[in-house]
């Protein structure tokens, strides 16, 4: 596997256990922010405002670090990579085997696919004082139902509780649904929220899913998840 390949294959392994440590790597000064606590959109409303991180640049129009079917904007200080999932699971659809053989490219698979969508875009929140990502994934056209996308996605994570959807428009004009949700680790006995939106394009569906350490990193970081529902358009 090349670079990102590595890169994910470890993250998958060991993902419960940088859990546990990142908070010692975080030295706990963490980045100004808006307030993560104000409330996101209402039912059949449009993308929340005032509560968006600071725009330091925008991703997915051609030349950006992830080329995507949406174009929206990253909080500053977030960095963005492209993953190349077709790349890392192989042209057959099947996880690559490299020099970690199949337990490599199991973990991959694991990592770059979750139900109808693969993964496209990873940006980091540690340059801006987080420990978290808000992923991009994307799915084949045709698949058009955000909404029925979005359930398949979650359902394809295991541990999940309590999800509540709702529909809403981004700034950018498109009609989106929401989830947000709990997922139980039970390695680490511990529950965390987790918030993802999809939205519907002639190149296929959207989905940006914000995580994090736990849901303390993970309020910390919706300032900037709300930054891509206010400004997320067709590139």
């Amino acid at each position: 596997m090349g670079t990102v390949g590595g890169r994910v294959v470890v993250a998958a392994a060991l993902a419960a256990v940088l859990g546990g440590c990142a908070e010692a790597a975080d030295d706990g000064k963490r980045a100004a922010s808006p307030s993560a606590s104000a409330k996101g959109a209402a039912a059949g409303g449009t993308a929340g405002k005032g509560t968006a991180a600071a725009r330091g640049g925008t991703i997915g129009p051609a030349g950006s670090a992830c080329e995507l079917p949406v174009r929206f904007g990253v909080a500053e200080r977030w960095t963005a990579e492209a993953v190349d999932a077709e790349k890392e699971l192989g042209t057959s659809g099947k996880p690559a085997r490299g020099e970690d053989g199949d337990l490599g490219g199991a973990l991959a698979d694991a990592f770059l696919r979750q139900g109808p969508v693969t993964m496209a875009c990873e940006i980091d929140a540690k340059p801006a004082g987080h420990i978290g990502y808000l992923r991009v994934w994307t799915g084949k056209p045709g698949d058009a139902d955000a909404g029925s996308v979005l359930r398949r996605f979650v359902a394809a994570e295991d541990n999940v509780g309590k999800e509540k959807y709702h529909s809403f428009r981004t700034g950018g004009g498109l009609a989106a649904v929401e989830v947000e949700y709990l997922y139980t680790s039970k390695l680490l006995e511990e529950t965390k929220k987790e918030s993802a939106f999809a939205v519907s394009t002639p190149d296929g569906p959207v989905i940006l899913h914000l995580g994090g350490m736990d849901t303390e990193e993970h309020e910390g970081m919706r300032p900037a998840y709300d930054l891509a529902k206010q400004t997320l358009a067709l590139s």
